[in-house]
């Protein structure tokens, strides 16, 4: 009788044992596909790592902090539920060859997109247009091969070098975006450059007032580039 009921108990056990097995099987089934399911909303709601490389127009010289372009366009984002991390690079005085040399440290491990405005300064020294496009080309195939996505900013030259200085260095940004691949925003200062009530005394870099008209336009541009990312984190 002893030995019966011994027996009885270690099968009682055995059954239990292969009982709370499959409980944890199922368990840890449930919680890997809840984990999977809940991935790409994960990735969806985390800020997309984003940095301003530029000069001064990015920089927000003669502005508050607060009024800086990527602080005005980071709350315009955010505005719309849009959740970014914006870090802003911009040096004063900086041409694209000067972008160049400080890339690597200027741009994070983990940034997920750059936008990149270079060449005002270019254009105002008069520099070669060969010279600007070869320091923008090599910046964009610096990013791409760290597969960080870029929008470019497109840059218009003043009138007081010339119609021929003006179509080669104007044409630079439209062919380098057809070349890598990459969005191109026209103009960055569309709608400001030459106005008088939206650029500071020296009527080069924009009022508070100008950020915010660059923020408005450049907008729409940034979400469809922002939603491209987005659909690659899923």
């Amino acid at each position: 009788m002893v030995a019966s009921y011994g027996t009885s108990a270690r099968g009682v056990e055995g059954s239990f044992a292969n009982f709370a097995h499959i409980i944890v099987l199922i368990l840890a089934f449930l919680m890997t596909g809840q984990a999977l399911a809940q991935s790409p909303a994960a990735a969806s709601a985390r800020p997309v790592k984003i940095v301003a490389f530029g000069d001064s127009l990015t920089a927000g010289l003669g502005l508050p902090a607060n009024q800086s372009f990527p602080v005005r366009l980071q709350k315009a984002l955010e505005s719309k539920g849009i959740k970014v991390d914006i870090i802003n690079a911009g040096v004063s005085g900086d041409t694209t060859s000067g972008g160049r040399d400080r890339l690597d440290w200027s741009i994070p491990e983990g940034t997920e997109a750059v936008i990149l405005e270079l060449g005002a300064n270019d254009a105002m020294r008069g520099t070669d247009p060969n010279v600007t496009r070869a320091a923008l080309s090599d910046i964009l195939a610096r990013l791409k091969a760290r597969r960080i996505a870029v929008l470019l900013c497109g840059m218009q030259a003043p009138p007081n070098y010339g119609t021929d200085y003006a179509a080669r260095f104007n044409a630079i940004f439209p062919e380098l975006a057809k070349a890598f691949d990459v969005p191109l925003y026209p103009f960055f200062l569309e709608g400001v450059a030459a106005e008088t009530k939206l650029n500071q005394k020296d009527g080069i870099h924009p009022t508070a007032e100008g950020v915010d008209l660059i923020v408005k336009n450049i907008l729409p541009m940034v979400e469809a580039f922002l939603g491209t990312i987005a659909g690659q984190r899923s």
